[in-house]
């Protein structure tokens, strides 16, 4: 089981904390904000202690305005006005927990690409649209931060000589293109102030057109500045105002040009920022530990896998055989039930392994993970103290499978199972499946292994 880490998100109406392992929330609290820095430490405090579980140990908050991660200084204010206080020692204090701050923004980035909408995409920009516009941009798996606090893209100059913007300048799209601005552009309108964007999408009428086109068109520029600035994987809206606002910029028509990328909406709502803050919460106190588990039946070609994987990477290869052939070559044969013994004490063995490692290490773990319930992997990982894991899900044709096994049956220390197992490993290289307990690749072993490709796959999840 991954380890969990707390992440909140800071907002002008909802202080919210969740409890996130794997990118699934397990628990949550809501409490309503406040602009006093103290109250909204006390009773983040609170919120921490709802959602909190004995193997916690590090915590994660996305605030509003601009930070310097590497110094956790909050140096702008908003609604919850944190600039100059000591956020993250006050928070620590409170809590006992090592705390990691980014803006929402980057909060919410960090969420979607580890386990939303951009999962697998090393280059994003992300606009959140809410009460204003903020945002992040991913660079080959990295958050870019210029300086200090880089990505601030509400404050993109779209419209010159347009509406003034709170950070002093003219014509920010935060001024044209936000929930707030979308109020505005209704009372001009002479619209209910209670329309939403997405009622006005669903009409035809010039009123409801010119509303739209006056707070999207802003936008679109925005983001097609971005994309030939950055020339990103994608351009994912996100926030509050996002969905609508993403149906907004797809229904427009691109003009032809050297620059592209999809706009997409993000998947994770509400969520991105706390799944974000427990993203980033968790690599802030260092390096993750990770796993590749080579899985498939006996025969099924996991080991070629598992070696070209290792001779790409770098990376150290434990399996069951290695542990446990040592001892069927020193005792005497033993029966089935014997073999199988051996082989629960090498998979112990092999967590055990990786749990003295260092932070940071990866480990490749060649094994038929079918032949013990799944209960003890997920402990197994957890005792391993392994935060991110791979599923390399190797098959082959049935009849394959078995000549394979018949094949190598001299090769073999005794006590392995003998020919008689064949036909039991047959049907059950017919019915048997990956864990599910990871992201997944499917291999087809009877052709050659492309372990560049792996690689490339891993380093999407792993940046």
């Amino acid at each position: 089981m991954a380890v969990a880490a707390i992440g909140i998100d800071i907002g002008g109406t909802r202080l919210r904390a969740a409890r996130v392992r794997g990118g699934i929330i397990e628990a949550r609290a809501v409490a309503d904000s406040s602009p006093d820095p103290r109250v909204v430490v006390a009773r983040l405090k609170a919120l921490v202690a709802e959602v909190a579980a004995q193997d916690v140990t590090t915590l994660g908050i996305g605030v509003p305005g601009m930070v310097d991660a590497a110094t956790r200084e909050v140096f702008s204010g908003g609604y919850v006005n944190l600039s100059g206080f000591p956020f993250a020692a006050e928070m620590e204090a409170a809590t006992g927990l090592p705390v990691a701050i980014e803006t929402d923004g980057s909060m919410a980035l960090l969420g979607e690409a580890a386990h939303g909408a951009a999962r697998g995409c090393a280059n994003v920009v992300m606009m959140t649209i809410g009460t204003g516009i903020g945002g992040a941009i991913l660079e080959n798996g990295r958050l870019l931060r210029g300086r200090r606090s880089a990505g601030q893209l509400g404050h993109m100059v779209v419209s010159p000589g347009g509406r003034p913007c709170i950070c002093g300048r003219i014509g920010c799209v935060e001024a044209t293109s936000s929930g707030t601005a979308f109020a505005i552009h209704l009372a001009e309108a002479g619209l209910n102030a209670a329309t939403r964007a997405e009622d006005l999408l669903a009409r035809s009428d010039p009123a409801a057109q010119a509303v739209i086109e006056a707070w999207a068109g802003p936008l679109m520029v925005a983001v097609e500045t971005l994309i030939s600035t950055f020339h990103p994987d994608m351009v994912l809206i996100g926030g509050g105002a996002g969905a609508a606002a993403a149906a907004a910029l797809q229904r427009r028509v691109l003009r032809p040009s050297w620059f592209s990328a999809p706009i997409v909406a993000a998947s994770l709502g509400d969520d991105a920022g706390v799944i974000g803050g427990a993203t980033a919460a968790l690599k802030a106190v260092g390096s993750p530990k990770r796993a590749v588990l080579v899985n498939g039946v006996p025969a099924s070609g996991k080991s070629g896998v598992a070696r070209a994987l290792s001779d790409q990477t770098g990376w150290p290869v434990l399996t069951l055989d290695t542990i446990k052939n040592p001892f069927l070559l020193a005792l005497p044969p033993g029966d089935r039930l014997f073999n199988r013994t051996l082989g629960r004490a090498s998979y112990a063995a092999i967590f055990d392994l990786i749990a003295d490692a260092p932070p940071g290490s990866t480990f490749i773990i060649d094994a038929w993970f079918g032949f013990q319930p799944l209960e003890a992997l997920e402990q197994g990982l957890a005792r391993a103290g392994v935060a991110e894991a791979a599923e390399l899900w190797c098959h082959a044709p049935a009849g394959v499978v078995g000549a394979r096994y018949t094949a190598r049956l001299g090769q073999r220390p005794a006590g392995h199972p003998g020919a008689a197992y064949v036909s039991e490993l047959i049907e059950l290289a017919r019915h048997a499946q990956p864990t599910g307990l990871a992201p997944r690749m499917d291999i087809e072993t009877t052709g050659p292994v492309d372990a560049k490709a792996l690689t490339r796959w891993l380093r999407t999840l792993w940046p």
